[in-house]
Order: structure tokens, then sequence, then C-alpha cells
């Protein structure tokens, strides 16, 4: 397909509401799997078992669904307009405030398959993903020119204006969804198109401009972040709120800082999120019971609550045991 094809795809991409859009070549991710390799031989997936699982067709999209030629990575931004719990010890990650942002993004990826198919006739084995497959999503946006991987382990998606003035590896008129790139920073999720047909990319990846800086690792509060660029996931908050399920006995509660799902300490203090803007789906935005929970609601929280609450959020995957446990165990802090 011609550069003009892609061109028209990006921004398709925007018309149906997405914040970025970038299309790559299916190749193999030989430098990114060896990263990911070194990191699993130190154990730092913890019971993440599924990241060891399948992990060639991981590394090759090709091998993950047979045909696949180019791969449309999209950004969505979930920047609230307004925290939960900001002022108090029970917060929730800023991604699980609305509706599961799976279903969200699917829906509207295939949105933007429908018109895609508009020009190209029904495509046959194509395959939406968002977080739901052995896919590695962070490389997929750098390969698109999307962002580059932040020392939080982050993609980071910087705004227009600086990328134009700040990146080398970026060609004039080359850039990757370059009339979506309204806002930035790493709140957005990602969702990809694998599709059977041949696509000019669109984008190249970006140079790391994290500097010098280091307010992400230095912010913290459990270690988890134990250099630039790596993480032990065995004590991320996040990882131990929602993927662990064992006891959380012997952690200092102290060190959860109020998080009860998720944690956002080192994307609110990175500096590229000054950039973000509040997000404009719907479905993304608090309902009015979950932003009217005070502490003493926490404390109370039953099994029907939580399934008012959280009937259509990604915090289903916590559990209301699981997020019982956390409301527990940081009410121990003193």
């Amino acid at each position: 397909m011609t550069q003009s094809v892609s061109k028209w795809i990006t921004e398709e991409a925007e018309r149906v509401g997405f914040d970025a859009c970038g299309i790559a070549k299916a190749t193999a991710l030989d430098e990114e799997s060896a990263h990911v390799e070194q990191w699993l031989e130190g154990k730092r997936e913890g019971e993440m078992d599924y990241l060891t699982r399948n992990k060639e067709k991981r590394y090759d999209p090709r091998l993950l669904v047979e045909g696949t030629k180019s791969i449309v990575t999209v950004l969505y931004n979930y920047f609230p307009k307004q925290e939960i719990g900001s002022s108090s010890k029970y917060k929730i990650a800023k991604y699980a405030y609305g509706s599961d942002y799976h279903d969200v993004l699917k829906r509207k990826m295939r949105q933007l398959l429908a018109r895609i198919e508009t020009q190209t006739g029904k495509l046959e084995g194509v395959r939406i993903f968002v977080d739901s497959a052995p896919v590695l999503d962070r490389a997929w946006a750098v390969r698109c020119g999307l962002g580059f991987i932040g020392k939080n382990t982050t993609l980071i998606h910087p705004p227009l204006s600086l990328t134009a003035s700040r990146s080398q590896t970026y060609e004039k008129g080359q850039t990757a969804g370059r009339s979506l790139r309204q806002c930035g920073g790493s709140f957005f999720f990602i969702g990809h198109l694998f599709l059977p047909i041949e696509l000019a990319e669109t984008g190249k990846p970006l140079t790391n401009h994290c500097g010098r800086c280091t307010k992400c690792l230095d912010a913290c509060p459990t270690g988890a972040l134990e250099a630039p660029f790596h993480i032990d996931a065995r004590k991320c908050i996040s990882y131990l709120t929602i993927e662990y399920k064992g006891s959380l006995a012997g952690i200092d509660p102290k060190t959860f800082k109020g998080w009860m799902y998720g944690c956002d300490i080192c994307q609110d203090v990175c500096p590229y999120n000054r950039f973000a803007l509040p997000n404009k789906e719907p479905e993304f935005q608090p309902s009015e019971q979950l932003l009217s929970m005070k502490e003493s609601d926490w404390g109370k929280l039953n099994q029907a609550d939580f399934e008012s609450l959280f009937k259509h959020s990604a915090v289903k995957r916590a559990g209301y045991e699981g997020l019982k446990r956390n409301i527990e165990f940081i009410s121990k802090e003193s």
C-alpha cells in the first residue's frame, strides 16, 4: 500500500477519536526480546507466569497471527479530569476509573477497522489486541514512532511540538499521527490492529528524552524501580495490589502510600505528564457513586458494594477478596 493510504489510516484514527496512530511492518522484535529475556532470567515477573508462555509469538507477530504484514498501533488518552482519593488513603490507578479499557478500545478499533475495509475490502485474518495477548505493546508503539520508553518503563508520548524540536530520529513530514499529538505523557492505553496487507511505515522510533531526570526512581516508595528502565515487578505496588494473590505480611503498609488498586506514583511525578490533558471518553469517567466514596465507606465495603461500584471496571481483575485484602492492609498504616 502507498504512503498516502497509511496517512489516510492515521487520519481516520483521529476521526474515530484516538490520540495517536502509527504503522510499522510486522517483523521480529529481536532487540526487544533480548531485553525481555534478560528481565525474565532475573525472575522479576513474580507470579505473572503468562509472561513466560508463548514467548516466540510475543517476539514475532507473524507467529501469533499467520499472514500479518503490518501493525497499526493506536494510543487513547485516559488522564482524568478529576482524581479519586487524591487526598485520602484509598486510591485507585487512573486507568481504572471508568469502564474496562479492553472493551472500550476494542469497540473503537473495530470502528477504525471498518473504515479501513471501505478502502481495502473485507480483510481476512485481522486481529485486534488490547493488552490481552502475547504482544509487546510498548515495543510496537515505539516501532510506530509514538513515543519512547521512560526510565519508569512506561511508554512516554511527547506532544508534537516537543517531538519536532528535540527528536533527531523523526524526518520532516514523517511523524506518525502528526495531527493527533495534542497531548503528551504516559497516561495512554495501547491497542493494535494486526493486518494482512502491506502498508508504508509512518514513523521511526524516538530516542529517549529522559535526560538526567530520575524523579520516577526517586519517588517509587517500594524500590521497584531498581535502576533506569529496570523494574522488579515483585516490589511494584501495582503488581502487589492486582496480580499478586498471596499475603502482604512482612511489607510495611506505609510504603503503599494509600494505593489500594494499582499505583500512579512514577507517572504522576514524570515531567512529561505536565502535557497531559483530560480525556474526552464518556466511558472513562468515574461514576457518581465512586466519586462519593469516603474513607469510612471503603472500610465497610462488602461484596454488593464492590459489584455495584466496579461492574464494568478493570478493578474486577483484583476481585472483591483482593481489593478487601488491600484495603485492610493499607488501613494498618498509622
